[in-house]
């Protein structure tokens, strides 16, 4: 079992005073805690830091979303800051607990170290600790290396000189998660973390505990000549822990921190954000491309209200007049690696008025035409083209001229097709549930979740297919495919108990139970469908029980006893 990806900070400032009567300053050091999942860090932290030097205060507030906001508010000043969370490797910090929605953004983070408008949490931190995977990981996540290399080319550059060029643009503009927290984290001398996986929680509480009763709190807020705790990487040394500090304002790459917080800055208009935008768009195009996420946010957040502003609709205006930088968008959407990317690039285009609705979907149309002209296709592919032809404009955008067998006939190019309104695709896609192949099964099951049969005929077919197959691992994921469909339709139930009769195998049963159990079975008489379930339900393997088919005649019997049950 792989370790899960926890976060946790523990970043180290100055003392809070400022407030308290003259002669009473609290002297302590101040440990804020953010504990979003498992506590053994900060319980390690607070075991070990005597109560006459640290006072805890946890920042998060349960059920409350604005927390951070909030210990802003309250001016709260944190000499040290603990955050347990798992980490996403670039986005978010979250709990593994589903009834949890406690969290924290890196964008809010960013927020916070960039607007003014928190004095005193981030503004004297000396040390930071980060206890999660992947939170120094050095690699770039956009994955658009190859496309700006590519476009650097296309200006004239060699591709060496591209490559590095590439590697100054990552690093100035945080790239990589760490590059991103030594931005939130400017002028902090000493940054902790993780290149990959970091231990669990309770193993880096332990590992914690060792290291305070080796070293005690004297190694906790120090200023070490030679910079890092080096006792503190070799307890860690077995998870791979490493040290980075945060920009300064001599480092070279401090201004693409102040490019970030052109974004994350809250006192800036949208309307200074734009021009921005467009002061970015007259450098090399990479440097935008890395932008691309807050470019897409802020371009999307614009109302019709917020467009209406005289300084953004002038901003927008001048955006949309400039030509070449709409070339130079429009070039490198169309050359963009991943289809996912070009679509976010294109709907910026429409956003600051470089296309219109109709062109936006012109140039969709023909990225998908491309797409569907690439020898191998998978899930992500056919995912694509139905969720971008969700309402149906963009039937028709790709023709079916392909001869029989080509490589560009199988499941995944035929389920594009499909997802792009071509009802004949649909039914030879529909046959790929009562064949043996496995993937195309899965390209199917991904297409219905996109496209569900709606057809009281359709589906009367597909039932009769599925019951002619032979009893197997392939009869049994068809009908899998079937259960996520609400069925209805009285012949089609019809058929289903008729094949639980007559099917040999345990595990067919026992998908047709997951069907019948959440299909309107009002049409159908309970009690004897109930009687039918018993008398030829087969013996579950190893003799196991109390599964779906004997929750399935549960419920049916229950519906047929008086009272509030049956009203059930």
């Amino acid at each position: 079992m792989q370790p899960s990806c926890y976060l946790r900070f523990a970043v180290l400032a100055a003392a809070l005073a400022a407030g308290l009567p003259s002669g009473a300053a609290d002297q302590r050091q101040t440990v804020c805690t953010i504990t979003v999942n498992s506590p053994d860090e900060k319980e390690a932290f607070r075991r070990h830091l005597p109560e006459s030097k640290y006072r805890f205060v946890e920042l998060v507030e349960r059920g409350r979303p604005d927390w951070l906001a909030s210990a802003c508010r309250a001016n709260v000043a944190c000499d040290v800051l603990i955050v347990s969370a798992h980490y996403d490797g670039g986005n978010e910090f979250f709990s593994d607990k589903l009834e949890s929605r406690d969290g924290l953004t890196v964008d809010e983070l960013e927020r916070v170290s960039c607007s003014g408008s928190c004095p005193g949490l981030f503004d004297h931190l000396r040390e930071v600790y980060l206890f999660g995977c992947n939170t120094l990981n050095p690699q770039p996540q956009s994955g658009a290396s190859a496309e700006i290399v590519r476009s650097l080319v296309r200006e004239g550059h060699s591709p060496q000189e591209a490559t590095r060029q590439l590697l100054t643009l990552d690093a100035a503009h945080g790239e990589s998660s760490r590059d991103r927290m030594r931005q939130i984290f400017n002028d902090v001398p000493e940054i902790y973390g993780f290149s990959s996986t970091a231990p669990l929680g309770p193993v880096a509480g332990a590992t914690l505990n060792r290291y305070f009763r080796a070293t005690g709190e004297r190694e906790i807020a120090q200023s070490r000549p030679g910079g890092a705790d080096r006792r503190l990487l070799g307890y860690f040394a077995p998870f791979g822990m490493t040290v980075t500090q945060g920009l300064t304002e001599r480092d070279p790459h401090a201004g693409g921190r102040a490019d970030m917080c052109q974004f994350a800055d809250e006192r800036r208009s949208a309307g200074t954000k734009l021009a921005f935008v467009h002061e970015l768009l007259q450098r090399h195009f990479g440097e935008a491309r890395l932008h691309l996420d807050r470019i897409q946010r802020l371009t999307a957040s614009l109302d019709d209200t917020t467009r209406q502003a005289p300084v953004v609709a002038q901003e927008l205006e001048e955006i949309a007049r400039d030509t070449a930088a709409r070339a130079r968008w429009l070039d490198y959407a169309r050359d963009a690696d991943r289809p996912s990317v070009r679509v976010r690039l294109l709907n910026v285009a429409r956003d600051v008025g470089w296309l219109t609705e109709l062109e936006r979907r012109d140039e969709l149309a023909q990225m998908l035409r491309e797409l569907q002209a690439q020898p191998v296709l998978g899930l992500s592919e056919v995912n694509l083209a139905c969720t971008l032809n969700e309402q149906r404009v963009l039937d028709g955008s790709v023709n079916r001229q392909l001869a029989p067998g080509s490589l560009a006939d199988d499941a995944a190019h035929t389920a594009v097709r499909a997802c792009l309104g071509s009802a004949e695709d649909r039914a030879r896609l529909l046959q790929g549930l009562v064949r043996a192949d496995r993937t195309d099964m899965l390209i199917t099951q991904a297409y219905l979740r996109h496209r569900p049969i709606t057809d009281a005929a359709e589906l009367r077919q597909l039932t009769a297919d599925i019951a002619a197959m032979s009893p197997g691992d392939p009869q049994v994921r068809a009908l899998e495919a079937l259960a996520r469909h609400y069925v209805s339709d009285r012949s089609v139930l019809d058929r289903l108990v008729h094949l639980f009769a007559q099917t040999t195998s345990y595990a067919v049963q026992s998908a047709i139970a997951g069907i019948l159990i959440r299909a309107d079975r009002r049409s159908l008489a309970g009690e004897q469908l109930a009687r039918e379930l018993l008398a030829h339900r087969r013996p579950a393997p190893g003799g196991g029980g109390d599964d779906i088919i004997d929750a399935l005649i549960g419920t049916l019997q229950m519906a047929q006893q008086p009272g509030p049950a049956a009203a059930q």
